[in-house]
């Protein structure tokens, strides 16, 4: 027997749930625990999962009065003087077998509400959702047997057990959990039981019992998902016999995806939202294009017969310099989908590359920027009903790669949410070659999605019904909660990875089955036929309609005529050495202020305001006295007040990795936040500043798409430490360096990169300049190495200025030991008569022109060593020539830095990182290309390495110092060997 605890906290939750139930009924809003007392109307609710605790409790009442605490004591009294007794309670007599009969009676009602309770829970594992007929995992605890029931139980006991819409009219329990099980465990699978949220259980599990989703399903919607699913399936037929083996990476298997999107579209664009930007790899992406986007036939068959026959009219030329192109199956499209009386809304499917994956954080980005104004000032107001993202996934790569669990976690996050996610998984159970078991780790591919709280459904590829109804629901949740959904699309794959493999090889017995299975449309034909929606002649009149269009769109193709139009972007010729950046004394004093004010109720931390803050105040009346962060934010305030909006987002990039920035402050006392550049009086556009998750692929990918939509937004990505950015290696290579020569795509995205030797180890020195260098060509991106804070200042002044007439990606290597070298700080006037300078010659020795007779060239921290040194400064014969911009090559100012020195006969280029990385490779033949043969150039730094730096402090100083030595000596340095002592760790 249960101890008998009180009884009121049973009835406040059994009330509380009635209550709860007739507020989701009536719309209004949840009733207090307070407002519900003992009733009737409650007492039938003693058939739900307190059903034998609260019976067992009762009866003690009726044996021993006394053996029940006074609470419950008195809330029994009252029923029974009003003659009120529980269902299935029975009076308590001195015949033993009574009292064994009344147990067994709340044994099997105990028994059924848990069956009931794990048919909620468990009932995906018995749900039929392979469409090749492979039997479901089950589990025991769904079992009747496992809780000792039998059917003859269930059929005793009333309806009312199982509680819930689908107990309603019910005959019996029985009758009650087989709807359940139908529910539960028909051709969709629902998975809830990791939300932690009660209230959107509630509602999920309200949608899954009341099939709200599965109703009004009209005939014309059922004819239009009947022609969408004829266009998929005879566009893929089409191209199977026309293309023999010509990769096209079909949807055959999973074809309803199409109608799915479709749905959700269309359910967006009735409920006001302005835009939908979508992401997915190979699979099923043509017909995606052809059937969603309305991407011309013809432009899609010109690859296909690019591809058969060749293309001789393509010949190189100069418009087309840069532009490569890419297969017909990465390629992205935008369309107006006008299908909705009165309203247009832009759809667009992001470009991506094999990458799979990793255009997820990009489209999130897109959408991102989409529910943003930004010319509001302070920080964007943001409408999540602006845009939906929709993410298409493949069963293998959502739990193969670790991009898609950055993606997930970015979900809900202050800066990275979108309002909710719809995620599509294409489960062709089957990875390439791979099985699932070979692939992941756990018994769904969407398993993933469960640390993040996603609600999952699984749902038969093969029941359109059911994927129509799904997709109401993802939709709907997402637009209650604007959190993420996932749909689990599970399917076959028809073919082999691409059409031109053998899947049999590999997967011998699931082919047996796929080639007699039959396709999507032709059941739902069949299904649409005995409900008298469609004749037969008419479903094969979409067939014959859907092939002429085609042939046509061939023909058109075949001639060319059909081609899609390839524009190469017009750009500005303005000219970026001669764009003057710099700003008046009178304005910067008055950013100054603004961003040194701060409100009377807000209390700065004493550290900051006697440190960085009043060294800001004071560098107008001191020589030199702009730091590094001091000139961003001065150059921050004024894009800001010519009406551009800034994003920065990164590891710890509120305070900066190295306390630099401080754009955001914080109150001592009251922990509250602050920051002056969104309490700029004059700022015409917003700012945001965000410490991003510990992720470089997600974010950096994230922040690639926002740029790409906000064209008018300077938009920033900072590593904690340069060396961090290849994690997000896929992201540079494949999207950063090459999307303008793929896609036409020319975002002004910023990285600013943390980069210098300071003997801090091999992770904490290099951000892999010489990787950035490797990928420069046809006028790709700019990659920039400062030294002072003007520059800086400067830099960021002339990206922005660029953004309208020539966008390109900046890539930054920024300083770390130089954020407060009073060497690298720059005066006022700096930044108010000035701009960015490619390269900085050696002013000092104009002086003495004539005796240079060697010239070291350089990049970054390394020029500020140099300088410093004392072998420098006693040294008559050398010029030290700073290169700031090492792409794109700076030829010129080159030639104008060397011009002045007529004795030159020695150049040296001079790097701290090992001769195999930095820039000395790239900036080798160019340079020699600059000063002709007559002057050989050598190098000087460390010796080709592994590792791009030692893990020893005392190692890096002596070879720094080694170094340093070389480029000042006269005579050609030795060939440059590890000593012993570098390997020693």
């Amino acid at each position: 027997m249960l101890p008998f605890c009180s009884f009121s906290r049973v009835l406040g939750e059994v009330a509380e749930h009635r209550c709860n139930v007739l507020a989701r009924k009536s719309g209004a809003a949840r009733l207090a625990r307070n407002q519900a007392g003992p009733s009737m109307n409650d007492i039938e609710l003693f058939y739900g999962p307190n059903a034998g605790y609260a019976l067992e409790l009762y009866e003690a009442f009726l044996r021993d009065p006394e053996s029940v605490d006074a609470q419950s004591r008195a809330t029994f009294e009252e029923w029974r003087s009003r003659g009120v007794t529980p269902p299935g309670a029975s009076v308590p007599s001195p015949d033993c077998s009574s009292v064994a009969a009344t147990e067994i009676d709340v044994t099997r009602i105990v028994s059924a509400a848990r069956v009931t309770r794990l048919i909620r829970v468990l009932g995906h594992r018995a749900a039929h959702i392979d469409p090749l007929g492979s039997v479901p995992p089950g589990d025991n605890d769904l079992e009747l047997a496992t809780h000792g029931l039998n059917m003859q139980d269930l059929a005793s006991l009333p309806a009312n057990v199982v509680n819930g819409p689908l107990s309603i009219g019910a005959a019996n329990a029985l009758e009650a959990i087989g709807r359940l099980r139908r529910a539960y465990s028909g051709s969709v699978g629902y998975e809830d039981g990791h939300m932690q949220s009660d209230e959107e259980r509630q509602w999920f599990r309200d949608a899954v019992e009341s099939r709200r989703f599965f109703a009004d399903f009209t005939s014309s919607q059922k004819r239009h998902v009947l022609e969408l699913l004829t266009k998929v399936d005879t566009f893929e037929q089409f191209l199977d016999k026309t293309y023999v083996k010509v990769k096209r990476f079909s949807v055959e298997g999973v074809d309803m995806v199409v109608p799915i999107c479709d749905n959700i579209i269309r359910e967006a664009a009735a409920s006001g939202t302005r835009e939908v930007v979508m992401g997915m790899a190979h699979r099923g992406r043509l017909n995606v294009l052809a059937n969603i986007f309305q991407k011309p036939y013809a432009w899609i068959l010109k690859g296909f017969e690019e591809a058969a026959h060749g293309d001789k009219s393509k010949t190189p030329s100069k418009a087309n310099r840069g532009y490569s192109g890419d297969v017909k199956y990465h390629l992205g499209f935008q369309h107006e989908f006008s299908e909705i009386p009165g309203r247009t809304m832009p759809i667009s499917l992001a470009p991506n590359p094999s990458h799979l994956e990793f255009v997820n954080p990009v489209v999130m980005g897109r959408a991102r920027a989409a529910q943003e104004r930004r010319d509001v000032g302070k920080v964007p107001q943001r409408d999540v009903q602006a845009s939906l993202c929709i993410l298409i996934h493949g069963d293998a790569a959502f739990p193969g790669q670790g991009i898609v669990a950055e993606t997930l976690n970015m979900g809900q996050l202050t800066g990275y949410g979108v309002g909710g996610t719809i995620h599509i998984i294409l489960n062709n159970q089957i990875g390439f070659t791979t099985d699932p078991y070979e692939g992941r780790s756990t018994l769904y591919a969407s398993d993933l999605a469960k640390g993040y709280e996603i609600p999952i459904v699984h749902v038969n590829a093969d029941d359109a019904e059911a994927c129509i109804a799904v997709a109401r629901m993802a939709f709907a949740y997402r637009e209650r909660f604007h959190k993420d959904f996932l749909i689990d699309l599970v399917g076959y794959r028809r073919y082999g990875h691409n059409e031109g493999d053998e899947p049999a090889l590999t997967q011998p017995k699931m082919y047996e089955i796929i080639r007699t299975h039959p396709r999507v449309r032709e059941v739902w034909a069949k299904q649409l036929e005995s409900e008298c929606v469609v004749t037969r002649d008419e479903a094969e009149a979409m067939v014959a309609d859907v092939n002429t269009t085609l042939t046509n769109a061939r023909k058109e193709a075949a001639t060319g005529n059909g081609a899609q139009p390839h524009v190469i972007p017009k750009e500005g010729q303005l000219d970026s050495r001669e764009l003057a950046t710099g700003v008046s004394e009178k304005r910067l004093k008055a950013l100054n202020e603004g961003l040194l004010h701060a409100p009377p109720d807000f209390t700065v931390n004493p550290k900051l305001a006697t440190r960085e803050l009043s060294r800001r105040r004071e560098a107008f009346d001191t020589p030199n006295g702009v730091v590094w962060g001091h000139a961003e934010a001065l150059a921050f305030a004024s894009i800001l007040e010519d009406g551009t909006a800034i994003r920065l987002s990164g590891q710890d990039s509120e305070r900066g990795t190295f306390g630099h920035r401080n754009a955001v402050l914080h109150d001592p006392i009251t922990g509250a936040k602050y920051c002056s550049l969104q309490a700029m009086p004059n700022s015409k556009a917003s700012f945001d500043v965000f410490n991003s998750p510990l992720s470089e692929g997600g974010v950096l990918g994230f922040e690639y798409g926002y740029s790409m939509h906000a064209t008018d937004t300077l938009v920033l990505w900072e590593a904690q430490f340069g060396d961090f950015v290849n994690s997000a290696q896929v992201i540079v290579d494949q999207f950063i360096s090459s999307g303008n020569a793929k896609w036409q795509q020319t975002p002004s995205l910023t990285l600013l990169l943390p980069h210098g030797y300071e003997g801090q180890g091999p992770e904490h020195s290099s951000a892999r300049l010489e990787r950035f260098l490797q990928l420069c060509a046809d006028d790709n991106m700019r990659v920039v190495n400062c030294t002072t804070a003007a520059q800086y200042f400067h830099l960021l002044r002339r990206q922005v200025a660029l953004m309208h007439v020539k966008p390109r990606p900046l890539i930054v290597m920024t300083p770390k030991s130089l954020l407060r070298l009073p060497e690298a700080a720059s005066d006022v006037s700096e930044l108010v008569s000035g701009r960015f300078h490619p390269v900085i010659g050696d002013a000092a020795a104009q002086d003495r022109k004539e005796e240079i007779t060697r010239a070291v060239f350089c990049t970054g921290k390394v020029y500020m060593d140099l300088v410093r040194s004392e072998a420098y400064a006693q040294n008559r014969a050398v010029a030290v020539i700073r290169v700031e911009e090492l792409y794109p090559f700076p030829e010129r100012e080159i030639e104008e830095a060397l011009s002045a020195f007529i004795n030159l006969n020695e150049v040296v280029w001079l790097q701290e990182e090992p001769q195999n990385m930095g820039a000395w490779t790239h900036m080798q033949t160019r340079m020699q290309r600059s000063f002709g043969s007559k002057i050989e150039m050598r190098y000087v730094g460390r010796a080709a390495a592994a590792s791009p730096a030692v893990g020893s402090g005392i190692i890096h100083a002596n070879e720094q110092a080694r170094i340093i030595s070389e480029a000042l000596e006269s005579a050609p340095a030795p060939t440059l060997k590890r000593s012993k002592a570098e390997y020693v760790r």
